[in-house]
């Protein structure tokens, strides 16, 4: 087993914050900077820079948490391949760190048909900002990220995943709710909700209105699929997402899902790892389910089917 004050040390260096090592450990936070005191007075090397917020590593830390990080992977493998050797199951665990906006309930439903097939494999799912997302798959901290508009190039390779549909979304009390197709030009002038400025979504939908000569107002943005449906909901404007991420709210006539008439607007996902990472088996097999999603994806007719009814 691997010191327990090595394991710490990753986990602050992972997170650039002691507290939240300590909350991802369950420790409390004097008990992780003890331990990685501790670690420091060992090696005789300062190993983090207290001083800078996010915290940083030093030359010898950044050094130290390389080939640490290359040696607790290793270490997980070689258990993972025991364990399976010896019972002829895959085992071991799947860290996948992926957008808000792929949607909670579609990656939930993923993950519970995957631990019903590999019931001895334990799937990590955390929910980040997209350049977080690519921050934790270079940092070794997720296996893989589910990403939109996915970029592969440097330590970070890419596989084209899902392409989604987007349409125009409004509350059922709009006017443009009776529409069973829109063109872009009858959003002119119409209060909008959109994505924040810094993702790559909002520019492709930005890029779309330019074309089109068409202005929205922006009423509010937001950088998550789930406060958009929600400021929709209530009334505050209408927006464009992936039709895949309001079956429920179209479901329960909370929204209605309009497919544009003319303009063919997608938006991909893609699957990233870390280039040169051998995965493991149970990370393979994680990522094989995904791959095969696309061939049982719901038409986005059945969805506007529901809409209109």
């Amino acid at each position: 087993m691997l010191s327990r004050s090595l394991q710490i040390f990753l986990d602050v260096a992972s997170h650039r914050s002691f507290s939240k090592a300590a909350e991802a450990r369950g420790m409390s936070q004097p008990a992780i900077s003890q331990a990685v005191a501790q670690l420091e007075e060992r090696l005789g090397e300062e190993l983090i820079d207290r001083t800078k917020r996010p915290l940083e590593l030093t030359s010898c830390g950044q050094l130290f948490y390389e080939r640490c990080r290359k040696l607790c992977d290793e270490y997980q493998a070689i258990e993972d391949e025991v364990r399976q050797l010896r019972h002829g199951k895959i085992v071991g665990r799947v860290r996948v760190a992926s957008i808000y906006s792929v949607g909670l309930l579609q990656m939930q439903a993923y993950v519970e048909k995957f631990e019903l097939l590999y019931p001895d494999v334990k799937v990590q799912l955390e929910y980040l900002h997209p350049d977080d997302v690519y921050a934790q798959v270079r940092r070794d901290n997720a296996d893989i990220g589910i990403v939109s508009f996915p970029r592969g190039r440097g330590d970070i390779e890419s596989t084209d995943w899902l392409q989604q549909e987007m349409g125009v979304i409004v509350p059922p009390q709009s006017l443009l709710s009776k529409f069973t197709t829109i063109e872009l030009s009858d959003l002119r002038d119409q209060p909008f909700v959109s994505f924040t400025p810094d993702l790559t979504i909002r520019g492709e939908i930005d890029r779309v209105f330019l074309d089109a000569d068409v202005e929205v107002r922006i009423v509010h943005q937001f950088d998550n699929i789930e406060n958009i449906k929600r400021a929709v909901e209530i009334g505050a404007g209408v927006t464009i997402l992936p039709l895949d991420s309001v079956r429920r709210e179209v479901e329960f006539g909370l929204l209605r899902a309009i497919p544009f008439k003319r303009v063919q607007l997608t938006r991909p996902l893609g699957i990233i790892r870390k280039r040169g990472r051998p995965p493991t088996a149970a990370v393979s097999k994680f990522r094989a389910l995904l791959l095969d999603a696309d061939k049982e994806e719901a038409p986005a007719a059945d969805l506007l089917a529901a809409s209109v009814t």
